[in-house]
């Protein structure tokens, strides 16, 4: 009855009895959508569902969509598959840039520390002979100078000068390796010297240990005849007459020249950096003779250290075409 005439009755929306639900038959069955046969399933890919929902416009014409947050697939996909694969993932440089320092450092320290620590615990201490005759000759020579007798023995035993014939230069060059600076700590000098020494004995042999730190030493006292010879002021490099008075380095060269060679044979950036880095600051805080034949030292040493890298390329090389051939 409706509510606001009593007497009339809103008629039921019937559905007609004949017509079928949507979606079935009229035997009870399940109705095909979209010109689908009944069994026949949704369309899908190797992977699974695509997402793509098939819309009837009108008869015998299909719309395709997509349906909202699933990911699109076919061509689509392919194209945003392209596209991600040429993008550069955040942080990816950063990543490789850590990556190269850590194996820097990691191969740095077993070619400058545990190479040589193996070599010590193989060898024992009888591998560490030229670091102990190298600090026990500084002690006895620095003990010897603090007497004025003693100083002049020591003047003219290992005492080099521009000023010296070159002969005798040559002569005292091989015991100024022991002559220490006496305006410098002394025992600073002592620990750089077995450090140097010791790692340089371990991991380059004897023969080779006494060769980089001679040829070092020899460097700075020439170049210093050298820069006397062209005059003060020319081109820069060019030393007073006066200079000539003044005593060579004598152990100093030789550290940092072992230092630079070992850190070129043995891929050391950081020592290296640090070697020449500190002679460089050191000759432009105090600019002396000694900071010239400190930096002479270490370039001496790394033209020998490069020296040794080609001829171990080529050996390698040579021995890798033997191999080839007699295969």
């Amino acid at each position: 009855m409706s509510i606001l005439r009593p007497d009339l009755e809103r008629p039921r929306e019937r559905r007609p009895a004949d017509e079928p639900r949507a979606g079935r038959t009229q035997g009870g069955g399940v109705r095909p959508r979209d010109g689908r046969p009944g069994g026949e399933p949704r369309a899908e890919r190797a992977g699974g569902w695509t997402g793509v929902v098939r819309d009837r416009v009108r008869p015998g014409v299909v719309r395709d969509r997509v349906r909202p947050g699933v990911a699109a697939s076919g061509a689509g996909a392919g194209a945003a598959a392209a596209a991600g694969a040429g993008a550069v993932p955040r942080g990816g440089a950063v990543s490789r840039a850590l990556a190269f320092v850590g194996r820097t450092l990691r191969g740095e320290w077993y070619g400058i520390v545990v190479d040589p620590l193996r070599q010590l615990r193989r060898r024992g201490p009888a591998a560490l002979l030229l670091a102990f005759v190298a600090c026990a000759g500084v002690i006895f020579f620095h003990a010897i100078a603090q007497h004025r007798t003693g100083a002049t023995a020591v003047r003219v035993l290992g005492g080099v000068q521009g000023d010296l014939p070159l002969w005798l230069a040559l002569l005292r060059t091989p015991v100024s390796l022991y002559v220490p600076a006496l305006d410098l700590p002394v025992w600073a000098g002592i620990t750089q010297l077995f450090l140097a020494f010791a790692l340089a004995e371990l991991a380059l042999g004897r023969r080779r240990t006494l060769l980089i730190a001679y040829a070092s030493t020899l460097a700075g006292t020439l170049s210093a005849r050298v820069m006397m010879a062209m005059g003060p002021g020319r081109w820069g490099l060019g030393l007073p007459p006066e200079i000539g008075q003044v005593l060579d380095t004598g152990p100093s060269a030789a550290v940092v020249g072992l230092f630079t060679y070992l850190s070129v044979v043995r891929r050391a950036p950081v020592v290296f950096t640090l070697t020449g880095g500190s002679m460089v600051l050191e000759s432009i805080a105090k600019p002396n003779l000694a900071g010239r034949e400190h930096l002479i030292a270490v370039a001496a040493a790394l033209v020998l250290g490069l020296l040794h890298e080609r001829g171990r390329r080529r050996r390698r090389a040579a021995a890798g075409t033997r191999d080839t051939a007699s295969a």
